[in-house]
């Protein structure tokens, strides 16, 4: 679900019908009380993290044209509502996007949601 902007009862909906949810700059956003309780408790492997760029620049860059380089900001403030390390964030949402793309691990692994992956 491309720059979610849900609650958590749609994002449990969303799960349940295999769905991932990407959360863009908005999670930051003092006033999407919503958007961040979703993210505090849509399960692990079940979100990806996205710029939108150039729109929805995450606090501290709102205001500015978003950019790539600004979902670190967003992730950060993702691992702060789960109450994680911003490691796990990105393990989670890198392997989330791996399963939802069908990309390869570049660590050598070859298997992604329980499929096997062609070399």
């Amino acid at each position: 679900m491309h720059c979610f902007s849900g609650d958590a009862a749609l994002a449990r909906a969303a799960a349940g019908l295999e769905m991932v949810c990407s959360f863009a700059g908005t999670v930051t956003y003092p006033r999407t009380d919503g958007i961040r309780e979703a993210a505090r408790t849509v399960a692990d492997g079940g979100y990806v993290v996205e710029t939108d760029a150039p729109f929805l620049a995450p606090v501290p860059h709102r205001g500015r044209t978003n950019q790539p380089a600004y979902v670190a900001a967003t992730a950060a403030a993702v691992a702060g509502l789960r109450g994680e390390p911003a490691t796990e964030v990105a393990r989670s949402a890198t392997a989330a996007a791996r399963r939802l793309f069908g990309l390869p691990d570049p660590g050598g692994g070859d298997h992604l949601g329980g499929r096997r992956q062609p070399a």
